[in-house]
């Protein structure tokens, strides 16, 4: 369509997240009118959501902002399969211990996002082990199994390159899709949820869902995905060397996160501002017409936006302080991650290595110590290069060491 009636379509529209849509023109109809209710998924294999799931946490904000009500469905039902679309082995079986605790940690990462509340379009959050853990085997197979043909399903992208492949695909995981599916019948009727959004890799669970309800209910139900988010250099969007890149605070402090997105490829600056932030189209046009050195101002844009939407906007002024304050003046802040260490440890002498390990910057001694090797270790700004050097309390500077791993990762030391 050349222009959608739906502002919740026309916002997903330019800022480039719709890679499919099912009934476009119903579905278009259905956002423009009254309060649309969606839904995304998210099963619980981990304890903190990463940015790598933050581009569906948009589009709930998205819906929300246009009127609509964003349902967040836990998989707590759905974990204990595992989602087996895009992999190419079994994932691992959590307890239900494991499970739960994950959950609590997941909800986290949605408030700053979403407004949550008993309001006609505040979100609510919910949980699928509600209605999946009593759902008996013999219901689920008159109620859902009937609805799907082996035919479709082993067509299935992942289904059929495991098989192609000679690859095992259990049984267990082939009941993913009709889990998913039932997921959307119950929301359909226990919400009123008539739209399920996700990523493109999600587009045969999301068809089964849609499929479902028409069968079931004889209702209009609808699903659009997302496009797949990798780097300009094809990395996994999320992923850095020092691992995944939290939404929760206590995994990821905002110098931390704020950093993530200053070191942004340069390719990638204007579509991560239409992805991961709420800034405007006129400004974001404006920031990716900046040519040469001035694309550095696009990316401290981008990182105190999406920084501002995670910790606050207090927060993301403090994190490009503390960066303007490394890069430009070589000083020191306490915004950098901090490790502290014993004041008796420190007196006696800590090796950088160690130190590196402490504060995060290298996952091991040994690394740490190639790094050193390599030349890309500093304390307090100087070279280090002898991988068996120390730190002490003599170089507390303001109360802090300053640790560098190359020119954009610091850290500081403290006796505590």
């Amino acid at each position: 369509m050349s222009e959608y009636k739906s502002e919740f379509l026309r916002e997903l529209s330019w800022r480039g997240f719709i890679k499919q849509m099912t009934h476009e023109a119903e579905l278009d109809a259905y956002c423009a009118s009254g309060t649309p209710v969606a839904y995304i998924g998210f099963d619980a294999t981990a304890d903190s959501l990463h940015v790598g799931s933050l581009l569906q946490i948009m589009m709930l904000r998205i819906l929300q902002r246009h009127g609509g009500k964003p349902v967040a469905l836990m998989g707590g039902g759905t974990t204990k399969i595992g989602d087996p679309t895009d992999k190419e082995k079994s994932r691992p079986l959590l307890t239900d211990a494991q499970i739960n605790a994950n959950i609590e940690g997941i909800k986290k990462a949605f408030m700053p996002f979403l407004k949550f509340g008993d309001g006609p379009s505040d979100a609510i959050m919910v949980n699928n082990a509600d209605w999946l853990d009593k759902l008996g085997y013999i219901q689920l197979l008159r109620e859902v199994g009937v609805h799907f043909t082996i035919n479709t399903m082993v067509k299935q992208d992942t289904v059929a390159r495991r098989l192609a492949a000679e690859q095992p695909y259990t049984f267990l995981e082939f009941n993913y899709l009709l889990m998913q599916s039932y997921d959307f019948l119950e929301l359909f009727k226990r919400h009123g949820c008539r739209l399920q959004l996700g990523g493109s890799d999600q587009w045969g669970n999301i068809v089964g869902g849609v499929d479902l309800v028409h069968k079931v209910e004889g209702g209009k139900a609808f699903g659009l995905t997302a496009h797949l988010i990798t780097t300009a250099s094809g990395g996994k969007m999320g992923k850095t060397a020092d691992g995944a890149v939290w939404l929760n605070a206590d995994r990821k402090s905002p110098y931390e996160y704020w950093q993530f997105w200053r070191n942004t490829e340069d390719a990638d600056v204007g579509r991560f501002m239409r992805f991961f932030t709420d800034l405007k189209q006129e400004e974001i046009i404006r920031l990716e017409a900046l040519q040469g050195a001035q694309i550095n101002d696009a990316k401290v844009a981008l990182a105190n936006a999406a920084t501002t939407l995670l910790h606050g906007e207090a927060a993301a002024k403090e994190a490009e302080a503390a960066a303007r304050a490394v890069f430009s003046a070589g000083a020191s802040s306490d915004s950098l991650p901090t490790a502290l260490v014993a004041q008796a440890e420190l007196d006696a002498g800590m090796l950088v290595a160690a130190a590196c390990t402490a504060t995060g910057l290298s996952k091991s001694n040994g690394e740490a110590r190639r790094l050193i090797e390599q030349g890309a270790v500093r304390v307090n700004d100087e070279a280090v290069t002898d991988p068996n050097a120390k730190v002490s309390s003599a170089d507390l500077k303001d109360g802090a060491i300053k640790i560098s791993a190359g020119k954009k990762r610091h850290a500081l030391i403290k006796a505590g």
